[in-house]
């Protein structure tokens, strides 16, 4: 009989977390005030963590929580004393994205189960493989691994794995996205993601100095949403450890009305039952939240169909058409039913929201209406005669879901007996799976003809667990029949078996703690000397080659592989090093490592060293000073520097995606983004992924400074003709 799957919940507060556990989940992600993917979900504070880890535990619900985001060198010691605690108060999994910090926790807590964020953009079997090296128990599959990659990464691995089935979809692989952080200098890898890609843009062709806009669309990277609902049972039958549900920015009923379905999924699936989602369920989730739904890269989506160019936001569904304006106010034929407090949306050039606090129907103020009705409202907004109107919030729908919330009984069984005897302590044992309590009562029990406490009542006593998680499965009353225990004791005797119990079942196993062994991955690099290197996707444009120590080029053609590697992708043969962007990369044996794999401590850099790596690209996002306190403390630590190299020319990569937007619109060439400033961002098509690049050109040209501060190599990278006769200009005047 196969493991029955993990049901994975996101729980951004403790409001969501009780509605995941009452809807049945049995494990839940969650984030502290720090270290978490998700900066602005409401999350939890220490103490808070404590008392949602205890109230997981006594409903045998899991926590994992996430420690995925990048972890800076000054941040280190605050990052390390917060797992100390997270290990204090018995969290079952940490969820870590960076690679250095998951080898110091790793070494530090070798006992602690770790997971690979979806942020480390686990996508093959290399990928996976390496994870195996690394220690972790788990893996978070990227979410554009198709099912048929699942099943042969299944059936070559141990490590557990874990899918995304429902929820927001990134258009770029989690980890490659810089977009938020180079524009507006808010990152995704550190837990500050803008939502760049849900805001408008054109899509450009450049005919030398001419633009021509390609499509009339502008919301054209906002993914829809994942909802594998009906595509479920292939999934499971791969034996997959988790299904994951995305949503710690959402609200309460979201995550009880999407964990609810997913139940009754899983469980029609063990039970061999065929599942269908009624259409009332349909229009519950869409109500809740939709931006339009997509199986997914999971289960080979259309390439023209992962997006909604019509709104990035919530839609809900449509409820009427606009059919009058005047003087703000609104008249609209429904199609559907509404009711006071209901949010409104009315498409238009800007939409129109609001609540439907007070509406008409006939003059007359009412409290609903149905399909048909005429209803009038005031807005604040000129709208437009013919316009949609959408229900974004359906005010009953929310205030049943609560009362569903609330009403729940999720329970755990434990088995009970109590033993009564005369002469002797009354006895109560309480048994929940291998954990037994007993509890002997000082009150002697004594006998009883006239008015004795019945089997019945005895058992009614026990029994009464309503405010606790618990509910009998079997109760045993042994004892004899004619016998007096004072209603009190009876209760007494309860509550302190529940609370034996309790402390009992959450008791966990010390994690013991080790120290961090600076010899732990060898140390067998050759320091380099220093110079210059240059990665450009055409030869052609270099006319000076003696000037690089390295060319970096697409592998197709000479040196470098690409970020991601599909897994049937055949690595290089050749002994020249090659460069790589995922981890999978490093199975390989001569390489040096690409700005995808996001360095910004020295413990990274030193595990990458390690892992063979001869050279070790920072990550954009590093200030110069950070770089300082990543090679000093490197020194200081290991007795020995780095070879590092840094990008210090060129377009900045903002984003890697396997959507291919030139491919939606039938478009090829000198393809750009556009945005509503008329900042121009160019688009290339590299190995079947679409690359996006910064507007602005990185120029860091101050060479003495970063070779005095010990790094080996500094990269230009070129794009353009006029880019690469620019880089050949600076460093003939220079040497």
């Amino acid at each position: 009989m196969k493991k029955r799957v993990e049901i994975l919940a996101p729980a951004g507060n403790f409001e969501c977390l009780k509605a995941a556990v009452m809807a049945g989940c049995d494990a839940v992600y969650l984030g502290g005030y720090q270290f978490g993917a998700r900066s602005f979900a409401g999350n939890f504070s220490n103490q808070e963590l404590k008392e949602a880890v205890e109230y997981a535990h006594l409903y045998n619900v899991k926590v994992y929580v996430t420690v995925n985001t990048l972890i800076y060198e000054s941040e280190v010691e605050g990052f390390l004393e917060y797992v100390d605690y997270l290990v204090s108060i018995h969290i079952d999994a940490l969820l870590i994205q960076d690679l250095g910090m998951l080898d110091l926790v790793h070494q530090t807590y070798p006992d602690l189960e770790l997971h690979a964020s979806t942020q480390m953009h686990i996508h093959n079997l290399e990928c996976v493989k390496v994870c195996e090296r690394l220690g972790l128990k788990r893996v978070v599959l990227a979410r554009e691994t198709d099912i048929d990659t699942i099943k042969s990464i299944r059936e070559n691995t141990d490590l557990e794995l874990e899918i995304f089935v429902h929820g927001a979809l990134c258009v770029s692989y989690s980890g490659e996205c810089l977009m938020s952080s180079l524009i507006g200098g808010r990152s995704g890898n550190r837990g500050a993601c803008a939502g760049s890609c849900r805001h408008k843009y054109k899509l450009i062709k450049k005919d030398y100095d001419k633009e021509v806009e390609l499509t009339d669309y502008e919301y054209l990277l906002s993914m829809k949403d994942l909802n594998t609902l009906e595509y479920l049972p292939r999934l499971l039958d791969c034996n997959i450890e988790s299904i994951k549900i995305e949503g710690r920015m959402k609200r309460p009923s979201y995550v009880f009305a999407v964990i609810s379905l997913y139940k009754k999924a899983v469980d029609a699936y063990y039970k061999n039952e065929e599942f269908k989602v009624t259409k009332k369920e349909i229009d519950r989730l869409k109500k809740i939240y939709d931006r339009g739904s997509t199986k997914g890269y999971l289960f080979y989506e259309d390439n023209d169909k992962l997006t909604n160019t019509f709104r990035p936001n919530h839609m809900g569904i449509k409820i009427g058409e606009v059919v009058d304006y005047k003087h703000n106010f609104v008249t609209v034929k429904l199609i559907s039913d509404v009711s006071i407090h209901d949010g409104i949306r009315i498409l238009g050039t800007p939409d129109v929201g609001c609540v439907l606090n007070v509406f008409k129907v006939n003059n007359k103020i009412v409290h609903e209406a149905t399909k048909h009705d005429l209803i009038t409202f005031k807005v604040n907004d000129k709208v437009s005669i013919g316009s949609s109107v959408l229900k974004t919030t359906d005010y009953l729908e929310q205030q049943e879901i609560i009362k569903e919330i609330n009403s729940s009984k999720r329970k755990v069984l434990i088995d009970g007996v109590l033993e009564a005897f005369i002469g002797k302590p009354l006895k109560l044992t309480l048994i929940e799976n291998n954990i037994k309590v007993e509890v002997v009562s000082d009150y002697i029990v004594e006998e009883s003809i006239n008015n004795p406490v019945s089997f019945i009542k005895r058992e009614e006593q026990i029994s009464k667990l309503g405010d606790t998680v618990y509910t009998f499965n079997s109760f045993k009353n042994i004892g004899d029949e004619y016998i007096f225990v004072p209603i009190k004791i009876l209760n007494d005797l309860r509550r302190k078996a529940v609370r034996l119990l309790n402390e009992k079942r959450l008791e966990r196993k010390t994690i013991k703690r080790y120290k961090y062994d600076i010899n732990y991955w060898p140390n067998n690099i050759i320091f380099e000397e220093q110079g210059f290197s240059l990665k450009t996707s055409n030869i052609n444009l270099v006319p000076n080659l003696k000037l690089f120590k390295n060319i970096y080029l697409p592998y197709n053609i000479h040196k470098y592989t690409p970020y991601l590697l599909s897994v049937n992708y055949n690595y290089p043969k050749y002994s020249d090093l090659i460069l790589v962007g995922d981890i999978g990369g490093t199975l390989y044996n001569s390489y040096i490592t690409d700005v995808g794999l996001n360095v910004v401590n020295s413990y990274t850099v030193r595990l990458l060293h390690g892992m063979g790596a001869s050279r070790v690209t920072l990550s954009y996002e590093l200030t110069d000073k950070q770089i300082e306190d990543i090679i000093t403390s490197y020194k200081n630590r290991y007795n020995s520097l780095p070879n590092l190299e840094l990008v210090i020319y060129g377009k900045e990569e903002m984003m890697i995606s396997k959507y291919n937007l030139p491919l939606k619109y039938k478009v090829s060439g000198n393809t750009y983004l556009k945005d509503r400033f008329g900042n121009l961002y160019k688009i290339d098509i590299q190995n079947n992924l679409m690359l996006l690049y910064h507007n602005k050109l990185r120029k860091k040209l101050d060479f003495n400074k970063y070779f005095n501060m010990g790094i080996n190599t500094l990269r230009f990278q070129v794009l353009t003709k006029n880019e690469c006769n620019e880089v050949i200009n600076i460093l003939t005047k220079k040497y």
